[in-house]
């Protein structure tokens, strides 16, 4: 007889999966128990990465947080491209990753959440931050300057929402019409 093996699943794993759970059912969906179930392992696993939901929880906001906006602003190669190329770029990261595919759950998690709300406001303000630097250095400044990285912003979160589902020209040649009016002085 065979034994049994033991599959092994990463924290990373456990938290990429409560996401999924997040943005099917809500918060209240994220249990133990189901994460083990969909994972098919056993519910013991999830505690050699966290002692309870409530640490889950707060590590799934950790991991939204930088999985979906730190890894675009700390890509130091962006940085070596002129501003409208790194604008192109993180738009292509944004739809090619679909880096903006827990935002609404996470949005309407952090409603009801003080510790949700913090950190959506914290990565809103890095997503801002990183953005107005950009349209900065393109020339823009004051009102001009917030409105377009406000724009910027609202589109790339929304676009996959709302046009995900055309063809993958459309979007590119939206973007890129997108890039040169903001961009246009």
């Amino acid at each position: 007889m065979k034994a049994k093996i033991r599959k092994r699943v990463s924290k990373s794993e456990w938290l990429a999966q409560a996401l999924e759970v997040l943005s099917r059912e809500g918060v209240q969906g994220v249990r133990v128990e189901r994460l083990a179930r969909d994972l098919k392992i056993a519910k013991s696993g999830f505690y050699w990465h966290f002692r309870n939901r409530h640490e889950l929880l707060r590590h799934m906001l950790d991991y939204w947080a930088y999985e979906f906006t730190e890894v675009v602003i700390q890509y130091q190669e962006l940085l070596n491209v002129d501003p409208e190329s790194r604008l192109n770029q993180i738009s292509n990261m944004i739809r090619k990753h679909n880096l903006t595919k827990f935002d609404l759950s996470v949005r309407a998690w952090a409603e009801h959440d003080e510790v949700a709300a913090t950190v959506v406001a914290q990565v809103d303000e890095s997503r801002l931050g990183y953005l107005r630097e950009t349209f900065r250095e393109l020339g823009f400044e004051g009102d001009d300057l917030e409105m377009r990285t406000r724009l910027f912003v609202c589109y790339h979160s929304w676009e996959m929402s709302m046009y995900g589902s055309e063809p993958e020209r459309k979007l590119a040649r939206m973007q890129k019409l997108r890039i040169e009016l903001l961009t246009k002085k």
